[in-house]
């Protein structure tokens, strides 16, 4: 790209994001004249109303959650028609900003001083809606610095009010969503494949996921050059030709070998006599004193966090795993992310990718979510210019940024272990961390 091309492209690009600020500053005006109306048409009852029309008592709505006020219905079809929109979307629309203003301060202060988009507290809005007041509020103090929280984290922190304000709740919803697990095999197409749909516990499901991948590694290994899909599929027919095997050691009900070879049964001994392996659920646990409380005791955190699935889970569901047969409980000790200790080889070894993964959770490229047990480990100071393979020094990245450092102009810097700022080829910077992605404007002319 030469001299020129490149100014043009940083123009056009600054010219974007100018278009993309106004537009946000615009919305940002409506909300506001939104609110300061919304303010001015509470009903508190059905005394306040004003009028009686044709029958119908003008009385306030619940246009939002828990602890907002309740709206004039009327003034509230006015506005509507006002901002051109229909009366379903319209009436959505309003109580998101009604519940951000109201039931979410932080998240509106973060939109009226332009550092949230306001579709983006729309959405947190949505999430919320459902919340008693004290888990919105405990969402909202989590949402301090909101334009950087991804989907996934918000499901994930919403989840976690609902398990701190509302446990019989969420543990009713738990078991409700037990209810409709399934797996189902469905009819064979013209060229003898089926599909399968399924819903399992999330640690059944992290299991067979485990069973199917190793199968799928060996199939590869013994010379199979299927792709890794076809593969996974083999693997889990062999599985299931596994289990069927087993019939063999159960006899007919009349048998004189029954006894016998039914504890063999039970013990799920294959035909070529190794023990099929019970479930290995591993657990990272962040506890805090209250967690080692009785349930009966109101300070007890019902809060635990499972590492591969990435989400809070409560307590309940983690008593129900562990007590499955056949469970194998390994305790690890805890990491200490802070700790420095360099190897003198190009090669990462596994105890810092799993303390980079800890530290970073997630590919630290802007905006990028992917869980950093899933991405490569890079030396952000490259090992053949002097750069250590320390954890100091690793950063995950995902395949395809990881590429991208390595082979194009975008760039980064370590603010402090866990923090990094980014700058693209045409000089925007962005500042990732625990908090998500921020842009850091101006760019670099």
């Amino acid at each position: 790209m030469d001299l020129g091309t490149q100014h043009r492209s940083t123009a056009l690009l600054s010219g974007l994001r100018a278009e993309v600020e106004g537009r946000q500053a615009s919305l940002v005006r409506e909300w506001a004249g939104i609110v300061e109306w919304a303010g001015d048409h509470i009903v508190t009852g059905p005394e306040g109303a004003a009028t009686i029309t044709e029958g119908y008592l003008d009385t306030g709505i619940p246009i939002a959650g828990p602890g907002a006020p309740l709206i004039s219905e009327f003034a509230v079809m006015e506005l509507i028609a006002v901002l051109g929109r229909t009366p379903d979307s319209g009436k959505a629309y309003v109580g998101r900003v009604v519940e951000c203003a109201w039931r979410l301060p932080n998240v509106y202060a973060a939109v009226t001083a332009g550092k949230l988009a306001p579709w983006r507290a729309e959405r947190i809005a949505d999430l919320t809606h459902g919340l008693c007041a004290e888990a919105a509020a405990f969402v909202d103090r989590q949402l301090v610095n909101a334009s950087g929280v991804g989907w996934a984290q918000l499901e994930r922190l919403v989840a976690e009010a609902v398990l701190r304000f509302d446990p019989e709740q969420a543990e009713n919803d738990r078991k409700n969503a037990a209810d409709h697990r399934h797996f189902d095999i469905g009819e064979i197409d013209d060229h003898g494949l089926v599909h399968l749909d399924g819903l399992l516990d999330a640690a059944d499901g992290y299991d067979l996921n485990l069973a199917v991948a190793r199968r799928a590694e060996v199939l590869g290994k013994l010379g199979d050059d299927s792709s890794l899909d076809v593969r996974r599929s083999k693997a889990a027919a062999e599985l299931a030709r596994q289990d069927l095997a087993l019939d063999l050691l159960i006899p007919d009900p009349g048998s004189p070998e029954g006894p016998e070879v039914s504890r063999l049964a039970g013990a799920r001994t294959s035909t070529t006599g190794d023990t099929v392996p019970g479930r290995k659920v591993v657990l990272n646990v962040h506890l805090t004193d209250t967690s080692l409380l009785d349930d009966a005791n109101p300070f007890v955190n019902p809060v635990g966090r499972w590492e591969e699935g990435r989400c809070p889970v409560s307590t309940a569901q983690i008593r129900e795993w562990l007590r499955a047969k056949g469970t194998t409980i390994i305790v690890r000790p805890v990491i200490d992310l802070a700790e420095h200790v360099p190897v003198d080889s190009y090669e990462i070894p596994d105890r810092h990718k799993t303390r980079v993964a800890l530290r970073d959770h997630s590919c630290r490229f802007p905006h990028c979510t992917r869980p950093a047990q899933r991405c490569d480990v890079d030396h952000a100071r490259p090992y053949g210019e002097g750069g250590v393979t320390c954890p100091c020094n690793e950063v995950p990245l995902c395949r395809r940024h990881h590429r991208a450092k390595t082979h194009s102009a975008w760039r980064y810097d370590i603010v402090m272990p866990g923090s990094y700022v980014w700058t693209s080829p045409n000089g925007f910077r962005f500042r990732v961390d625990h908090r998500g992605t921020h842009p850091i404007h101006p760019p670099d002319q």
